[in-house]
């Protein structure tokens, strides 16, 4: 039995929230992520009724425990359709309120900031597309570097130098994000760690470079450096040689290092 009417809707490939829209959000304003995941997830239109609010109760997800939001935002990007999440949180509005600092940045200079988002995205989804893990401290890396190298640039008008610039902005956009979602310690730590490393990845000298191989998060940085060649934030041949570099010196991952990387 159909008690909810709910099979004209599969066969339209709809949704709709049962009751009263508004009032389902406002009694848990969680349910806003939840409709547009499993409209992704189901490849499924909201209904005007379901969908209009997605648009004006975004500002009840301030009143969520940042502890729960986080729960929430990484089913949101690690299901393997992370490309249509995002898009789709930026077309309600609630990107916004989620990752304020980016949207600011993308309001500012969207046409330079939204290729390396969403390329980095898609290189997540073509991943768990083949079954291989992918580390919540990267999704964090992908969408928060331009509001971090934004900070890093008014840091170093200041008169701070680039390297120390880097991680003052890095803990600036890190507490100010966490407020909202509270990425645990040990993502924010190697978050943390894959910024600082692009800096290394300007130099070819062998001794750094050997350094560098050595890293436990070196694979996670250096996939991070590929995707900003990819979008032309890195010189291609910079990529290149780091690509040739690891391939002959980098020591071949363990099962515990292939599974934290992105």
């Amino acid at each position: 039995t159909d008690y909810a009417g709910g099979l004209p809707d599969l066969r339209q490939r709809v949704l709709r929230l049962i009751g009263d829209p508004r009032q389902r959000y406002t009694e848990d304003p969680v349910r806003l992520l939840r409709a547009v995941r499993f409209a992704v997830k189901l490849d499924c239109q909201l209904v005007p009724e379901t969908e209009a609010p997605l648009w004006q109760l975004g500002h009840l997800l301030s009143a969520v425990p940042a502890a729960r939001l986080t729960d929430e935002v990484l089913k949101l990007f690690m299901a393997g359709a992370a490309v249509r999440t995002f898009q789709r949180l930026d077309h309600y509005g609630l990107l916004a309120v989620l990752f304020r600092q980016t949207a600011d940045r993308l309001a500012a200079e969207g046409d330079s900031i939204r290729p390396l988002i969403e390329q980095g995205l898609r290189n997540s989804d073509q991943r768990v597309a083949q079954g291989l893990p992918i580390t919540p401290a990267f999704l964090f890396a992908v969408l928060l570097w331009a509001p971090v190298q934004q900070a890093a640039y008014q840091i170093q008008a200041q008169g701070i130098a680039p390297y120390p610039a880097l991680h003052q902005a890095a803990d600036r956009v890190l507490a100010e994000q966490n407020q909202m979602i509270a990425l645990p310690r040990r993502f924010s730590a190697m978050t943390r760690d894959i910024w600082a490393m692009q800096f290394s990845f300007r130099t070819t000298k062998s001794r750094r470079a050997a350094r560098l191989v050595r890293h436990p998060r070196f694979r996670a940085a250096y996939d991070f450096m590929l995707l900003r060649a990819q979008v032309g934030d890195v010189d291609r041949a910079t990529a290149d040689w780091w690509t040739r570099y690891q391939a002959k010196h980098g020591p071949a991952p363990s099962r515990a290092r292939r599974h934290r990387r992105q």
